[in-house]
């Protein structure tokens, strides 16, 4: 078990992100519009995949074919991105801390046989079955955790999950200006360039690119050694 200060942040992740999905589960998701129909919000996660994924498979796929490929996304939220991954590839995990919003996720994936979604504790993929990951995603996820540790603990999880050579694509806080709280589940801890590929090299990743340095949105490609 985490220690006791590491814990209780994890409790509040999961607590305020429980509230959250009760509240409107698809505007925390996604803010641009509080009014999300089912159409709307999964084509927005379609849309997602059409910028971030099809316009990457060389260095996602590496010459497989995407129904062949066993892929993992952290922090599913709603289901919006884990819908369209599953559209896209053979078999997709996913994982978030809070339980309300893997309720919405599973009814979203129900007639996606290879779609699997876990309740995890917000730091590890310990629920996962298996290894040899052939992918892994995440996206508007990490920008929202205020811990460095969970944050780190995460990639070492993937490290862990991944095929040698694989790619892990996620995006961070890059805007290292803010000022952030170990309580504040909102606003995450943000990560310098340096800071990005430190955490490769501890984790077992080559961080081969990186986009979007001192803005919100802190792409990094971290390909498995």
């Amino acid at each position: 078990m985490p220690e006791l200060p590491l814990q209780n942040t994890l409790e509040k992740m999961r607590a305020d992100w429980d509230a959250r999905a009760r509240e409107n589960a698809r505007y925390y998701v996604n803010t641009a519009t509080e009014e999300w129909t089912d159409e709307t919000f999964f084509a927005s996660g379609e849309r997602t995949i059409a910028e971030e994924i099809l316009t990457d498979m060389t260095n996602i796929c590496q010459g497989r074919e995407p129904k062949q490929m066993k892929v993992l996304e952290i922090g599913c939220g709603a289901g919006r991105v884990t819908r369209a991954l599953a559209n896209l590839f053979g078999e997709v995990h996913a994982v978030d801390v809070s339980g309300e919003m893997v309720a919405r996720a599973t009814r979203a994936v129900e007639n996606l046989p290879g779609a699997h979604v876990y309740q995890n504790n917000g730091m590890d993929l310990s629920v996962i079955p298996g290894d040899n990951f052939d992918f892994a995603f995440s996206t508007i996820v990490f920008q929202h955790i205020p811990s460095r540790e969970v944050i780190e603990n995460y990639v070492r999880e993937v490290s862990r999950l991944l095929r040698p050579g694989a790619l892990f694509k996620f995006q961070v806080q890059g805007d290292t200006s803010i000022k952030t709280t170990e309580d504040d589940t909102w606003l995450g801890v943000p990560f310098s360039d340096a800071d990005a590929v430190a955490m490769a090299e501890r984790c077992g990743f080559e961080p081969r690119y990186r986009h979007g340095a001192g803005e919100q949105y802190f792409w990094l490609w971290f390909f498995k050694k």
